[in-house]
C-alpha cells in the first residue's frame, strides 16, 4: 500500500505570534522499488520534509500513512515496524558512526538490536559488506580512518541489515568526490534492484535525480509541482 505524505506543511514560530510556514498541502506516494526525486532551492525545507516522512518529526498539519495507517494513530509497536521498514541515509557519513568505536562494533550493535544470535554476526556482516563492495579488513578500523565514499556505502549496509521497504535518502552523494559520487549511486541502484528498496531521493543535483528519479517534484515557494522523470 506504500508510504503515503497526504497535506504535508511545516510551520515554525518565529516570534511570540508570528510563524512562518515552510511547506504547506504537500502530497505524494514512494513505491515499492521506485524512486521519487525532491529539489529545489535551499531553505524550501526539502530535509525537513524528509525527516517527517521518516517519521523523525511531526508534521504541522497533514498526517504520512504507512500501508493504509497514519502514523499519528498507530499504536507503540506498529509504529516501532513503521520505524524500522523506513530508514533516513544523511548527507554526512561520519555523522552516522561513534567515533570512538571501531566498526565492527557499530555493526554489531544494530545485530544486537534485531537480537541477532551471536554466532550468526560474523555471517551477517560479512554478507553487509559483500552487498557494498567493500572488505572485511574494515571492520577493524575507526570512521576517521575511512574515506567519505567507504563510510557512506557502510552507513547504506547498516541500514540494509534492518531490511527497510524505504528509505530517505537526504543528498547522499553531496559530500562526496565527484568520481565516488557515480559508484555509491550505481550502488544504491543495484541495491533497489535487487532488494525493491523505495526511494524518497532529495538532492539539489538535477543531474542526480534524473538518473535516480522514475519521477520527481520541486518544492517552490511551500509548493510541491510533480512530474514524471
Amino acid at each position: 500500500m506504500g508510504l503515503i505524505a497526504k497535506n504535508l506543511a511545516r510551520t515554525y514560530r518565529t516570534g511570540l505570534w508570528k510563524e512562518k510556514c515552510i511547506f504547506r498541502g504537500v502530497t505524494f506516494e514512494l513505491k515499492s522499488g521506485k524512486t521519487f526525486g525532491l529539489m529545489g532551492p535551499s531553505g524550501e525545507g526539502k530535509s525537513t520534509l524528509g525527516r517527517i516522512v521518516a517519521g523523525l518529526e511531526k508534521p504541522t498539519e497533514g498526517t504520512v500513512c504507512f500501508n493504509g495507517k497514519p502514523l499519528s494513530g498507530m499504536k507503540k509497536a506498529e509504529y516501532a515496524a513503521f520505524r524500522r521498514s523506513v530508514q533516513m541515509m544523511f548527507q554526512d557519513p561520519t555523522e552516522a558512526f561513534n567515533p570512538r568505536k571501531r566498526i565492527e562494533q557499530s555493526i554489531f550493535e544494530v545485530l544486537n538490536l534485531l537480537k541477532t544470535p551471536e554466532t550468526e554476526h560474523a555471517l551477517r556482516t560479512k554478507k553487509m559488506l559483500e552487498t557494498v563492495g567493500l572488505s572485511e579488513e574494515l571492520l577493524f578500523r575507526y570512521p576517521s580512518q575511512l574515506s567519505g565514499g567507504q563510510l557512506q556505502r557502510l552507513a547504506l549496509g547498516r541500514i540494509l541489515l534492518l531490511e527497510p521497504e524505504y528509505i530517505v535518502l537526504d543528498e547522499p552523494t553531496s559530500a562526496l568526490d565527484v568520481s565516488v559520487q557515480a559508484q555509491v549511486l550505481h550502488l544504491l541502484k543495484r541495491v533497489q534492484a535487487e532488494q525493491k528498496i523505495g526511494y524518497l531521493l532529495i538532492s539539489h543535483d538535477e543531474a542526480v535525480v534524473h538518473f535516480m528519479a522514475d519521477s520527481y517534484g520541486i518544492i517552490k515557494n511551500g509548493q510541491l509541482n510533480i512530474t514524471d522523470a
